[in-house]
């Protein structure tokens, strides 16, 4: 018999006579997964009702966002969308809907680029599991549900917790989340796979803050070089002659976050045990220098705060009108200032005694008054101001304006006695801020600190004189016993093991970085087909059809466009409270009850 010679096969020639074969608009849809396929998996035969089986991960924030595809283990693409909303809104509703006009253009451009810009996807065969922050206001959750279901009209769309899949990512079901964002840092325990919200603590200290008061620290202690007149210039000459305050223009947002992010790092906390006093430089020994406790009501935040009474000598040399003028308190008293010195040169001289950190010469873009010289201008950052600049972060005492450690153990508090101890062995931190270098081990130190301090000396006078005065209020003693537990699952430079439990849970979660383990957590959630509450489409457009106002109806403002659907998107503010334990003793049923049971 004579050999058959080979033809190429067909794409369907391998098939069996039983399979269907594939239709050109699945052919198309199969072509577009093969090109788009993840590294990830093994073939790409993935099919699914909508087309391909990838969901979009994207973990939507207030400045920066991270997008990809579900089973990978980063983000396709991270980009900056800059101030999105804030923590506050225009009490006038006239000028509440236009923001909301505003900011609905935006997310909808914004949310185009990622499909069409960033990921190159079909939104109409794609799934989204959107990463939602626990306070992320409802209306921004209604407009992004409006534009991928109306505009883009994707099947479907899961809201999931930033803190829940943070905490998957790492490979737990169990711990205390802390997310130090731009906006806000929020803590959130999280108990089997449930957030526990009634417990969700949160203090505005956080990327926001920071680069405020960065801003109001180069403002009056930085120093900035103009650039020369012209190319003749002498170049020799000194820099304390050419040096002036730093303008106001330089500080864009783009060098502020270049400041942040490159420059910044955060310190280890102040000695005070072996220099509690600094002599002052005029050798006069009852002039010394407190050193300022970490815990104190007027902390280094009010760097960032505009003061109402000017210092005078700051008062002269910046105009009030820059809103970072000047402290109004400070951590130094007044009387251990020494003569002719201000209480924010005192704070300025105590962290620059205590710094190891060298000056930083940054290149930035002259005014426009001085653009007509060569080349640009030199901003110098004071050493101390990157490495005490963080401060701000863990300096707390306020009860609005809690430091990021006592966000956590406030948290601890409200959740039940017998969990404490296991959520204080499995504490995640997670956010953008977090990144910065030393930030992790100085919060477990903060930690450690803010439980083991002594209540305060000055105890609250007796209500009579013929009674002892009452006990000082120690906050955290009850967390006192759960020092030994205590633990951050990402600290890249845990203690030493001493047995404890906490000990041999730290730096035990896999190195991701804390900005993008939630949506890492999002991506592995949607590999798993799980994740939060799913809308589908379908739900979407029958709450939206029980919506639509009658034609014939007048409408005195055009709000049908922004209207909110009700019960279709999740919100856990709208839900009620979990019901407590049933009672001891449950009332009886009636005497009736039985007898009507046996004769039936």
């Amino acid at each position: 018999m004579s050999a058959i010679p080979a033809t190429p096969r067909t794409k369907t020639s391998h098939l069996s006579p039983t399979t269907p074969v594939a239709t050109p608009s699945t052919s198309r849809v199969a072509h577009a997964h093969a090109v788009q396929a993840s590294p990830h998996y093994q073939t790409t035969r993935r099919h699914s009702l909508y087309g391909t089986e990838d969901r979009i991960v994207i973990d939507p924030g207030s400045r920066i966002w991270k997008v990809g595809f579900s089973g990978e283990g980063r983000p396709r693409d991270v980009f900056l969308v800059g101030p999105l909303w804030g923590l506050r809104r225009a009490t006038d509703m006239a000028e509440r809907d236009e923001e909301d006009r505003v900011l609905e253009a935006r997310l909808q451009a914004h949310i185009r680029a990622v499909f069409h810009d960033s990921l190159l996807t079909e939104p109409k065969s794609r799934k989204v599991i959107l990463v939602e922050h626990p306070l992320l206001p409802v209306y921004v959750k209604e407009m992004l549900a409006k534009i991928l279901f109306g505009n883009l009209q994707v099947p479907s769309i899961s809201f999931a917790s930033s803190h829940l899949l943070a905490l998957l990512s790492v490979g737990r079901i169990t711990g205390l989340v802390l997310d130090c964002g731009h906006l806000e840092s929020t803590a959130l325990p999280i108990f089997s796979s449930r957030p526990l919200f009634p417990q969700l603590r949160t203090t505005p200290l956080a990327g926001s803050r920071l680069t405020a008061h960065l801003r109001a620290l180069l403002l009056l202690f930085g120093t900035y070089l103009p650039p020369p007149t012209s190319l003749s210039a002498p170049t020799n000459l000194p820099a304390a002659s050419r040096s002036t305050r730093v303008p106001q223009e330089v500080l864009t947002d783009a060098v502020l976050e270049q400041v942040k992010t490159r420059c910044t790092f955060v310190g280890d906390p102040l000695d005070t045990s072996s220099d509690m006093r600094v002599m002052s430089p005029s050798g006069d020994d009852s002039m010394e220098l407190d050193m300022p406790p970490s815990d104190v009501a007027q902390s280094e935040s009010d760097f960032s705060h505009i003061s109402v009474d000017l210092d005078s000598h700051m008062e002269s040399s910046q105009p009030a009108s820059s809103g970072f003028s000047v402290v109004s308190r400070s951590q130094v008293p007044p009387e251990r200032t020494t003569r002719g010195e201000t209480q924010l040169q005192a704070l300025a001289n105590m962290y620059t005694r205590h710094s190891t950190a060298t000056d930083l010469h940054l290149k930035v873009v002259p005014p426009v008054a001085q653009q007509t010289g060569t080349g640009k201008g030199t901003l110098i950052i004071p050493g101390w101001v990157r490495e005490r600049g963080a401060e701000v972060l863990f300096e707390g005492g306020d009860v609005d304006e809690a430091s990021v450690a006592e966000t956590i153990l406030d948290s601890l508090l409200k959740v039940p006695v017998d969990l404490r101890k296991t959520l204080a062995s499995s504490i995640l931190v997670i956010g953008g801020t977090s990144m910065l270098p030393g930030f992790i081990p100085r919060l477990h130190s903060e930690l450690m600190r803010a439980i083991a301090s002594s209540p305060s000396s000055s105890a609250r006078p007796p209500m009579r004189p013929d009674r002892p005065r009452p006990p000082a209020y120690d906050r955290y003693a009850v967390l006192r016993p759960l020092v030994p537990h205590f633990a951050i699952l990402n600290n890249p430079s845990p203690p030493l093991p001493t047995g404890a439990r906490g000990n041999n849970h730290a730096g035990k979660a896999p190195a991701f970085t804390p900005a993008t383990m939630a949506w890492v957590g999002g991506s592995l959630a949607g590999s798993l087909k799980t994740g939060g509450v799913e809308v589908p489409r379908e739900k979407w457009d029958e709450a939206d059809a029980q919506q639509d106002p009658d034609e014939n109806t007048p409408i005195a403002i055009d709000v049908s466009s922004r209207r909110a659907i009700p019960n279709v998107i999740p919100d856990w503010t709208r839900t009620p409270l979990p019901v407590g334990a049933p009672p001891a003793n449950p009332p009886h049923l009636p005497e009736t009850a039985p007898r009507a049971a046996v004769g039936a």
